[in-house]
């Protein structure tokens, strides 16, 4: 009998081993679970989040907007550059034509 005895005796001490190590799980899990204002914070923190990408999303593309308008300024700034280089450069060369005329047919005097 005492071999019979140390089995339901092991037996039922594995047996309540399991059932404290499974009521402390469950305790455990009961007192750390997110609490429902917890949970709703998370929902409004995703919220937030979201908004937060869309407008950065947004800006993103704005600062594209600008920066291809700011080429094409930049483009039309150059060009009209060029253009206005090109007029002083032929007023220049007119006025020293001008200059050497001026020296053959005015600065001598007339015969």
């Amino acid at each position: 009998m005492i071999r019979n005895d140390f089995i339901l005796a092991t037996a039922l001490i594995l047996f309540a081993a399991f059932v404290l190590g499974w009521f402390t799980s469950w305790l455990i899990a009961r007192v750390t679970r997110p609490g429902r204002a917890e949970i709703d914070g998370h929902a409004k923190l995703v919220a937030e989040l979201h908004e937060a990408e869309q407008a950065r999303d947004q800006a993103v593309a704005e600062g594209k907007q600008r920066e291809a308008a700011l080429h094409e300024r930049l483009g039309f700034a150059t060009t009209e550059l060029a253009s206005a280089r090109n007029a002083l450069q032929d007023a220049g060369e007119e006025i020293e034509e001008l200059r050497a005329y001026i020296e053959r047919n005015i600065a001598r005097p007339p015969r």
